[in-house]
């Protein structure tokens, strides 16, 4: 397996953890257990972070600018609801 396979399944999977830590603070019935789940939500985001920027360092993970007509289009269709 390649490093940018492995970096791709460890992007996948730590997305799936921040989900997961992100529901549980939601869902939370205490303050103790909201504050868990927050504070494990915010390490996987900073390790989520780190991967991501890896990736697109080493052009593993591109991206593409939207066309500025197309947010202007979008702007104005949720502007009027």
């Amino acid at each position: 397996m390649e490093d940018k396979d492995i970096m791709e399944k460890e992007l996948l999977m730590i997305k799936g953890v921040c989900d997961l830590y992100l529901h549980g603070s939601i869902e939370s019935t205490t303050a103790e257990v909201h504050t868990a789940f927050k504070d494990a939500l915010n390490t996987s985001l900073d390790i989520q972070n780190k991967i991501y920027n890896l990736m697109a360092e080493k052009g593993w993970y591109k991206t593409e600018n939207a066309e500025q007509q197309k947010i202007n289009q979008l702007e104005q269709k949720f502007a009027n609801q």
